[in-house]
């Protein structure tokens, strides 16, 4: 039985990107769903998937009024969790995780867009999603920020990474991890990114074109660090499959 993950997509333009790739070369396969808008989404049952993963997107993780599919997606992210099924959230999906979680929301605390460092805790750096962008790093690795929302550590989580201005930058809960950033970039989804008017709206002036050149220096070294960490979700994923199909 081909291993499925679950992707939930709240944007044409966030797609898995890295994660997808990591996935494919493992054998796995993804099914997209894009269910914000659809408050009775049609969603496979968790005993047909072996992971579960979330991107991100440009609402809140409670904007349920607008999106009512947001609160199916925190009841689907809060049952694969106890089920032991593996988890990923990215961004907005990090939000949607930890708030299915238990955590805090907080709307609009930060701004933080473009290309920074971020702190590993010590258990960061022995995470096998983190360990990879620390390994010759020297400084802090230096990945992309783009969000205004932050949200708590679930009660028991470890902190994984932070910033000054995001203290839980990324977090793991047994088997489920979220990162705040967006290591799922390469060149060409950073330049649709860049070229979409949705995205672009929120930057300062010279912002794209800073973003973009940074892109050019860092994603060499960047790019081939994500998949090894990505890698870990979907070794994550074959593992629970085999431990529930043999």
């Amino acid at each position: 039985m081909t291993p499925t993950v679950l992707v939930l997509q709240h944007a044409a333009w966030e797609t898995p990107g890295l994660i997808e790739r990591a996935l494919d070369q493992r054998g796995i396969t993804c099914l997209v769903r894009s269910v914000a808008e659809d408050p009775a989404p049609d969603l496979p049952a968790l005993t047909d998937l072996a992971g579960v993963l979330v991107m991100g997107g440009p609402m809140g993780a409670l904007d349920d009024a607008t999106y009512p599919g947001l609160a199916v997606e925190r009841d689907l992210l809060a049952r694969a969790h106890a089920a032991g099924i593996p988890v990923l959230g990215v961004c907005l999906g990090m939000q949607l995780l930890a708030v299915a979680l238990g955590a805090t929301l907080r709307t609009g605390a930060v701004r933080e867009i473009g290309f920074a460092g971020v702190e590993l805790t010590g258990d960061g750096l022995r995470d096998p999603y983190l360990y990879p962008l620390a390994v010759d790093a020297g400084a802090d690795p230096v990945v992309l920020h783009w969000h205004n929302d932050t949200v708590d550590a679930p009660a028991g989580a470890l902190v994984l990474a932070a910033t000054a201005a995001t203290p839980v930058q990324a977090f793991r809960a047994c088997t489920s991890v979220g990162l705040q950033f967006h290591l799922e970039l390469d060149g060409p989804l950073l330049h649709d990114w860049l070229a979409r008017p949705e995205m672009t709206a929120a930057l300062h002036p010279g912002e794209a074109e800073r973003i973009a050149a940074d892109a050019r220096g860092r994603f060499t070294s960047l790019v081939p660090r994500a998949l090894v960490a990505f890698s870990t979700f979907a070794d994550a994923v074959l593992a629970h499959q085999r431990s529930v199909h043999g």
